[in-house]
């Protein structure tokens, strides 16, 4: 008998598919510019389908593994990775996602060009783009604070294009008293025959396959050195020496929801020798640098998902039939993705324009405007596209149907990782809280509402007017952080909309975002 066998979704190019993108860089980029990266995006698109989507498939399967002793009993701590996550590393390097940033080879408009990139590559990558964020991050804390003799030893790497030198680093601040409290930080770095070395535990190690890690230390017994938060300090060290872990030990993997092929070990820091990166004690303010670049990682990441979860269930719709009809033509069907694209279409003008602004601010062409715009969208982008994109993953798992909750589909896994990105980098509470410091200690709320009622659209003009006044009323706003936070984030989306689209329906919908449970 012929039996009915149902097509799933195909993966296609990802820039070809994503018109919104596409616009969203016609606008935000110089025509030559423009014209040039979209062949090399186009490029990376079709690598995505034809390569990267499969090995992204294969880390997931083969999961890593920690060998702690060997058949005689001695201490190993060796590490069994998939060939596909190495691979996924090399095309890191290849691709440029890193050195694009850096080389500058498009001015203020490189970074632009660089995490387009990463938008296309990270939902295929098994979130290969978590150790590509902390070793952004690195590269950027050492171009601003690194001495020269730590530039010419890791930077060059850290940018390399050539996967035989190419260097990934890691990010450890996290540990058993707390993660976003670092006042409690208890790892000590102490001088040893004229060598700092460091000792103290570590809860969560991302990518502990990494070559290096940044990581947050107290200067033990030092005279005058102060306590909590301020006497911290930010040091660099190499993970593995010949291949062996150097003077630490990885107690275990992390057994998580999400993000599953990429290694996050619990470690004990037992005398590894270290570097200082910047001045002593003055360690928060230096790891915010390496912060700010992977919370907008993190934003592009989350972006990004949502986006593959809406594509793949847009192009199911147009094959999958039901009530004698494709199920894309069905009126509720159809309303569902659409409103789903309209929230990805959003967080994708709102996550893109603050990329701008911080490629101005790196090549020091930014307005002071700018400056302190940027400083307040960074904490609002990371903590509002990261529930959104719970959001939508979800609801296109449930526009996939029951196939969508089987794990072979590769829908479970986007909800698994999608769930990560709420509390990677600071959870929405301690955005929220850090959104209140920026207002507090700046002008960046009143530049904020100037720019973005610079517009001709009343509605939003009104309800930027009408956010300012609560805030100016509030004896303490620290209650409605979270709710501050969001409003920041819908506004500035809806601002954004009305500025470069002149889509008044969409800038409609989403002054109405909250009405329709996605933040609910």
């Amino acid at each position: 008998m012929n039996w009915f066998y149902q097509d799933g979704p195909e993966l296609r190019n990802p820039f070809e598919e994503d018109k919104i993108l596409q616009t969203i860089l016609q606008t935000f980029l110089p025509e030559d510019v423009y014209n040039e990266v979209r062949i090399d995006l186009m490029k990376l698109g079709q690598r995505v389908v034809d390569e990267i989507d499969a090995l992204g498939k294969q880390a997931e399967m083969e999961e890593p593994q920690l060998v702690n002793f060997d058949v005689w009993g001695k201490r190993v701590d060796r590490l069994v990775i998939s060939n596909a996550w190495d691979k996924l590393k090399d095309i890191s390097a290849e691709e440029g996602l890193v050195s694009i940033g850096y080389k500058r080879q498009s001015g203020i408009y490189s970074r632009l060009v660089q995490f387009a990139k990463l938008h296309l590559f990270t939902p295929s990558s098994a979130i290969y783009t978590c150790p590509l964020a902390m070793t952004d991050g690195a590269a950027r804390l050492l171009e601003l604070y690194g001495s020269d003799a730590l530039k010419e030893k890791y930077l060059e790497k850290y940018i390399s294009t050539d996967p035989s030198e190419f260097f990934v680093s890691g990010q450890w601040m996290t540990e058993r008293t707390g993660g976003s409290d670092l006042a409690r930080t208890e790892t000590v770095a102490r001088k040893v025959d004229g060598q700092w070395r460091l000792f103290g535990p570590k809860w969560f190690t991302s990518a502990i396959t990494a070559d290096t890690a940044m990581t947050l230390a107290r200067i033990e017994d030092e005279v005058g050195s102060p306590k909590g938060s301020r006497g911290l300090s930010v040091f660099i060290l190499e993970i593995y020496e010949d291949g062996i872990p150097n003077n630490l030990r990885i107690d275990r993997l992390k057994d998580k929801l999400g993000t599953r092929a990429l290694p996050t070990a619990e470690l004990e820091l037992e005398g590894v020798p270290a570097e200082l990166v910047g001045e002593r004690n003055m360690g928060i303010k230096t790891i915010a640098t390496l912060l700010n670049i992977t919370r907008t990682y993190n934003a592009i990441s989350a972006v990004s998902y949502a986006q593959r979860a809406v594509q793949l269930a847009t192009e199911y719709a147009s094959k999958r039939e039901a009530f004698g009809s494709k199920i894309g033509n069905l009126p509720l069907h159809n309303e569902i993705l659409a409103r789903s694209q309209k929230i990805v279409t959003g967080c994708e003008y709102l996550t893109f324009f603050t990329i701008l602004l911080m490629g101005k601010e790196e090549c020091n062409e930014a307005t002071e405007e700018e400056q302190l715009i940027l400083r307040l969208l960074i904490p609002v982008i990371k903590l509002y596209t990261a529930k959104l994109c719970c959001s939508v993953v979800s609801e296109m798992v449930e526009a996939i149907g029951g196939v969508g909750y089987l794990e072979d589909s590769g829908f479970p896994q986007l909800l698994r990782d999608s769930q990560v990105f709420s509390i990677w980098e600071g959870t929405t509470n301690v955005l929220s809280l850090d959104v209140l410091r920026v207002i507090s200690k700046t002008d960046a709320l009143s530049r904020w509402s100037e720019f973005m009622s610079d517009i001709e659209n009343e509605r939003v003009k009104f309800e930027i007017k009408k956010l300012i006044a609560t805030v100016r009323s509030a004896d303490d706003i620290s209650p409605i952080a979270r709710r501050l936070s969001f409003s920041i984030g819908k506004l500035s989306v809806a601002s954004l909309l009305s500025r470069f689209t002149k889509d008044h329906d969409l800038v409609s919908f989403w002054l109405d975002v909250e009405k329709i449970d996605y933040l609910a």
